[in-house]
């Protein structure tokens, strides 16, 4: 799948950092322990989540397949996909070549017109979606798409509240980050009313006492319905979800879960919202990680894989009863650059990418044959890991300081010296040549979907070298 990362890559040993200069231009290669972007960046840049004094960001100049460099040419193995968006990979040419047909034809157009690669986009995405869900609002992001699919929910049913999952991430802006329940949120608290949360099914912790996923599954399900009981199911527009939870702990549900939610939603007049802006797109093993389980929400939200990041893209697919209610009042929310032509033909690309070579597939080998199998080993051999779990290229390795009392590796919402083991993690992950993705006590395991085995393999083959730093804060006798 990814002859192009082999062709940027000079040898590489399990345990030996590289240093590529095949393929860096010579401008590039500054040996100075601060660049001029270095600078400017220090100057001038305000970085996203993060205290700005304390950064020393790594200067990227060049990326390719499941690789990025910087420019002292040292090179990392991406197991991040920068943000689980680049699910095809760094600098692909069909994308490329996608970008530069459509700016040489259109680069900018009002959102009231219509465009031949909005409008071939729209209808590709329509036809992998399940369901009835024809119609797509084009957004910038997955946070924008939160904030529209709330809204058309809210209209749709006249109503206002809106219940959210305690484990969840849905996006920094206001509603967004409103409906999000991880740590994240408390910054921007208070926020949005109406929001009503819940606990998702989670079997390693379950806050219901469950000992199996079909205890976990019912009970579960039982306090959903309960909580909208309480909370007056004629007052809730919407259950908003993220089909497998993705930032909070990439949390796979019970077989049956989704189908009972989409069942309270039937019964209450409900709109089922799927938050698909991870999981989407193949990231799962499937088009939309809901085909897994059959289920049909009323609105998906996507952003990330459409187009793998290569230009700023996002949206809602409208089931045809959702759009049916704005047919003759007008829809009361857009964006400037709703439909974006560059954008929108890079979708295009990737779209016929992921079908032409046949990415989804290889993502659902990769998690059945590869990922998930080596994961299960690598939890055997170190006592730091409590759990394993994921599905196709989504995968999570929990870290616990006591396996017997499963106490997580450093406490939650940790920072400073109290994260100190998971910096240490990571650290050591970017020393042997590997960018891991590090949430609270767990590494995300989220490479591009086209990674090669070869590659998934030498990649976890360092998260095995370097999970003996976690080891070392096992406490004896955890049994």
């Amino acid at each position: 799948m990814e002859s192009s990362a082999r062709d940027a890559r000079t040898g590489m040993g399990r345990t030996v950092a590289v240093s590529i200069r095949q393929g860096i231009p010579e401008s590039s290669r500054d040996s100075s322990p601060r660049s001029a972007a270095a600078r400017d960046d220090r100057a001038h840049v305000f970085h996203s989540w993060s205290a700005q004094a304390t950064l020393e960001p790594v200067v990227v100049v060049g990326a390719r397949g499941s690789r990025f460099w910087d420019e002292n040419g040292k090179t990392w193995l991406d197991f991040s996909s920068q943000l689980v968006n680049v699910n095809v990979g760094h600098q692909h040419p069909k994308l490329i070549d996608a970008i530069k047909e459509q700016a040489d034809k259109l680069c900018t157009v009002a959102p009231y017109h219509a465009n031949e690669a909005t409008s071939e986009a729209a209808r590709l995405i329509a036809e992998v979606a399940p369901g009835d869900l024809n119609k797509v609002f084009f957004t910038n992001g997955g946070a924008e798409a939160i904030e529209n699919a709330i809204r058309m929910a809210r209209h749709h049913t006249g109503r206002h509240k809106v219940l959210a999952a305690y484990r969840s991430y849905h996006g920094a802006t206001a509603g967004a980050i409103a409906l999000t329940g991880d740590p994240r949120r408390w910054g921007s608290e208070p926020s949005m009313p109406g929001v009503v949360r819940f606990w998702g099914p989670y079997l390693y912790r379950s806050a219901f006492h469950a000992t199996t996923l079909e205890e976990e599954r019912d009970r579960a399900l039982s306090h959903l319905a309960e909580v909208l009981t309480m909370e007056g199911p004629h007052n809730v527009a919407a259950i908003v979800l993220e089909t497998v939870v993705g930032g909070s702990g990439i949390l796979v549900p019970p077989d049956g879960y989704l189908q009972g939610v989409r069942e309270l939603c039937d019964r209450h007049g409900i709109v089922m919202i799927a938050d698909e802006v991870m999981t989407g797109f193949g990231r799962c093993g499937e088009w939309f990680a809901v085909n897994r389980w059959n289920v049909t929400p009323d609105l998906i939200t996507f952003a990330k894989g459409v187009n793998c990041g290569y230009v700023p893209l996002g949206g809602v697919i409208i089931s045809e009863r959702i759009a049916e209610s704005f047919a003759h009042r007008p829809y009361p929310g857009g964006l400037t650059y709703s439909g974006h032509p560059l954008a929108c033909a890079t979708a295009v690309a990737c779209i016929n990418l992921y079908k032409d070579e046949r990415i989804i597939q290889h993502a659902r080998h990769l998690g059945d044959e590869v990922l998930g199998p080596a994961l299960e080993e690598l939890k055997q051999r170190h006592p730091s890991v409590g759990e394993v779990r994921g599905l196709g290229v989504f995968w999570a390795i929990e870290l616990v300081r006591h396996p017997g009392t499963r106490e997580p590796l450093v406490p939650y919402n940790a920072s400073g010296p109290a994260n100190a083991p998971m910096a240490a993690l990571a650290g050591a992950c970017k020393e042997r040549g590997l960018w891991p993705l590090i949430f609270s006590n767990r590494v995300h395991v989220v490479p591009p979907l086209t990674i090669s085995d070869q590659d998934a393999r030498e990649g976890l083959a360092i998260i095995d070298e370097a999970l003996a730093v976690a080891d070392r804060y096992v406490s004896s006798g955890g049994g």
